[in-house]
């Protein structure tokens, strides 16, 4: 599928200073990374992900819920960073300030080569005490779940759960790239999750350029300024070829 890049687009883009990029599971699905709410398969099937993912869960079944984050980390270290992920590393080149803002959890724009983001919702790789909340690199992986080599309290991934505030700190910062931006980016996102979905309005009443890469229509969809319909791994690399050769004709 040809993606079609307006042209406005890439003008105002080429002229902007800051740029914000709000991503949702759509980018890494194409990299084989399952959405958060796909069916689940063998043993996890009976289970819906919402009844794993909580505090709750983790203190009835503290066994359960570890063995399904590993289940998910093997996925994890399965995919690799595809098109899209590359192409907003690339964009992150090309302007003086750059932030993303990831609802993912799997590292893989890091992967790509991304620098300046936030990992909104945690990463499922890293392992943090689930008491103390430090992040935990050694431990005995033959128990389910490890105990904190520290304190001896259980270990769990390091992602925000049901019920659970995202990091103040990645909040602020978050909240200030938004606010300031000249162009926002909502990326293979639904825009109902708060408050990640909060960035976006957050953009649109601070007079930014609001765009919107996303297949299916969204809540977000009638109120942008460019919505393109697409898979992300074919619009983004289209963008930055289009936005390239902006940038070329400027300097002529």
């Amino acid at each position: 599928m040809r993606a079609d890049i307006p042209g406005e687009l890439t003008k105002r883009l080429a002229a902007a200073q800051s740029v914000c990029v709000l991503t949702g599971s759509g980018v890494s699905a194409e990299s084989g990374v399952p959405t958060f709410r796909d069916a689940q398969t063998g043993l996890w099937a009976k289970f819906q992900p919402e009844e794993l993912a909580t505090m709750e869960a983790f203190q009835r079944d503290p066994s359960l819920v570890w063995e399904w984050y590993q289940w998910r980390r093997k996925l994890v270290r399965q995919a690799r960073p595809n098109p899209a992920h590359s192409a907003l590393a690339d964009l992150e080149q090309m302007f003086p300030h750059f932030s993303l803002i990831s609802q993912n959890v799997d590292g893989l724009h890091q992967a790509a080569g991304s620098r300046n983001m936030i990992e909104f919702h945690g990463n499922i790789m890293r392992t943090i005490c689930a008491d103390e909340g430090c992040v935990i690199e050694d431990y005995d992986a033959s128990e389910s779940p490890p105990p904190c080599p520290n304190c001896g309290a259980y270990l769990r991934p390091d992602v925000v759960w049901f019920g659970e505030q995202i990091d103040k700190q990645a909040l602020d910062a978050a909240i200030a790239y938004a606010s300031a931006c000249d162009v926002f980016f909502a990326i293979g996102t639904s825009a109902q999750v708060q408050p990640a979905a909060g960035l976006a309005e957050l953009a649109i009443q601070s007079g930014a350029c609001m765009v919107e890469i996303n297949p299916q229509q969204t809540l977000l969809s009638d109120r942008v300024s460019y919505a393109i319909h697409g898979n992300a791994a074919q619009v983004l690399p289209a963008l930055i070829r289009a936005l390239r050769g902006r940038f070329r004709e400027r300097k002529q």
